[in-house]
């Protein structure tokens, strides 16, 4: 019986446990610092918004681990001896393993920015996070969120919750218009400010200035200007979590380097998760991907392979989804935010409501690349069928019924959306 260990106990390195938990007897060890217990990490803004308390992101009850003989363990891992197979935690303790499992996840960005670790200055990843953002407003007035993403989003709308006003730094021209094309992105924006947000945008982060007790007082932006805060919240994406590993002779890169496997260069020894660099790209996706759903194939494929059933990661078609604030978004396969060479897109957007569709096709053959959609919940797998059998786009526009939770929606909607098209189409 193999001891397997898995350090960081996220979506992947809990997915990984429980499917090799399924498959085999092999001793399996779950390492964390972060929490005692998996938790589900997109939803710690509804603790923060008073909409959960920390026990309902449990997935699990407490005595899940033990009658399914994981163990777990609350600690830091400071050093790992590959030769050895043989973890050192920062208390001094000891462990072994036959097979290692990281699964470290990922932190938030710093840019070397002065003044970047002040009191009152942080990001937004981790329970210590959440636990931090409770301390830091319990007298914040002005807060200031640099970022234009899904992190930065979501920390606006929780500081808002509690009536703190907030600038959001974009350097963008419109709210993440490096993914979203500009229509989309223009309409987001709208959509921030309306819930009192002030939404800067082609503005950057120069300087956090510091009061005389070492705490934030200001920031200076890269035009020269000067706003006055209590919290400077950094939301400039994420990193993989692997510094503890940089001096080792793992390959590493931006993340731990795997192959399609998940297998690192070093024997018996795998990564999944955001803290992943594929050697080998994926179609159009990233080396790295700080997303839950890969994350989480990444741990069932992983323990296939651990099982004696080795196995290629396959993501399948890309999928995404979010919120902003009470917009939910959706995209399935590519829509880039400009158009790639022969690449067309449609867009249509309600008069009234935040309600859009943008549908990415190859110009000529008129195939079917992908969607985002605002505000109108989608069917994942219909559109996955229409990925897989190269649909052109007037199939996806006469049969989007099949792929709406609302089927009324095209009732009212359909024939608007068909000579939105049209219009478009006489403008190519």
């Amino acid at each position: 019986m193999e001891h397997i260990v898995i350090i960081g106990n996220g979506i992947s390195g809990i997915t990984a446990a429980r499917h090799i938990r399924k498959r085999s007897d092999h001793r399996i060890t779950v390492i964390s610092a972060e929490s005692d217990y998996f938790f589900s990490r997109t939803a710690l803004m509804y603790v923060y918004m008073g909409h959960m308390k920390w026990e309902h992101l449990k997935p699990y009850e407490d005595w899940f681990w033990e009658k399914n003989r994981i163990e777990l363990k609350n600690g830091w891992v400071q050093k790992i001896d590959f030769e050895q197979k043989q973890l050192q935690f920062s208390e001094g303790e000891k462990m072994n393993y036959d097979k290692l499992v990281l699964a470290t996840g990922s932190v938030y960005n710093k840019f070397g920015w002065e003044g970047e670790d002040l009191d009152g200055v942080q990001g937004l990843v981790s329970k210590q996070d959440l636990e931090l953002l409770e301390e830091n407003t319990k007298y914040t007035r002005k807060a200031v969120i640099v970022g234009g993403g899904l992190i930065g989003v979501e920390f606006a709308e929780m500081l808002r919750t509690r009536n703190i006003e907030v600038t959001f730094l974009v350097r963008e021209k419109a709210f993440w218009h490096n993914v979203l094309p500009l229509p989309e992105a223009e309409m987001i924006s709208k959509h921030i400010r309306s819930h009192g947000v002030d939404l800067r945008h082609n503005t950057e982060l120069d300087k956090i200035i510091p009061d005389e007790n070492g705490r934030v007082k200001a920031i200076l932006t890269k035009g020269g200007e000067t706003i006055a805060c209590d919290l400077v919240g950094l939301c400039t994406g994420v990193r993989p979590n692997i510094d503890f590993l940089k001096d080792t002779k793992l390959e590493t890169d931006k993340g731990i380097l795997v192959n399609r496997y998940l297998q690192t260069s070093i024997p018996d020894v795998y990564a999944i998760g955001d803290c992943v660099q594929h050697r080998e790209t994926i179609g159009e996706r990233k080396d790295v991907e700080a997303v839950w759903y890969t994350g989480r194939i990444m741990g069932e494929t992983l323990a296939r392979t651990l099982t004696g059933e080795p196995a290629n990661y396959e993501p399948g078609f890309w999928f995404n989804s979010a919120k902003f604030f009470d917009i939910e978004y959706q995209t399935y396969g590519w829509v880039w935010p400009i158009p790639k060479d022969g690449v067309a897109h449609f867009h249509w957007q309600h008069s009234d409501e935040p309600k859009a569709i943008t549908i990415a096709y190859h110009s000529e053959t008129e195939k079917f690349l992908g969607i985002n959609t605002f505000g109108i919940r989608m069917r994942q797998e219909v559109f996955n069928q229409w990925l897989a059998e190269e649909r052109k786009i007037g199939h996806v526009l006469a049969n989007l019924r099949k792929a709406n939770f609302d089927p009324e929606f095209y009732d009212r909607h359909e024939k608007e959306i068909f000579q939105s098209f049209k219009r478009d189409l006489e403008k190519v």
